[in-house]
């Protein structure tokens, strides 16, 4: 248990780990799935609206989103001096 304090955020040994792993994990699929669900919305938007240019605009806004998410995460790894 003391150990555990001394890290400074309340998780020692193994389970730190794990949510270290699970940091960089969300790092590795933010900006593919970013991309994948921005393309799936915006050939939706393309069929519904009988447009072609929609489909484009969903993937990089989708990118966008996911870079956004990576940073997010990596500040916050960053933050906690980890």
């Amino acid at each position: 248990m003391a150990d555990n304090k001394k890290q400074g955020n309340g998780l020692g040994g193994g389970l730190g780990d794990l949510v270290k792993a699970e940091s960089m994990i969300q790092l590795a699929i933010a900006l593919p799935a970013g991309c994948l669900i921005g393309w799936l919305l915006g050939s939706w938007a393309d069929r519904h609206f009988h447009q072609g240019w929609i489909g484009i605009l969903g993937i990089v806004l989708g990118a966008v989103g996911g870079f956004i998410q990576i940073f997010a995460t990596a500040s916050r790894y960053l933050k906690r001096g980890s």
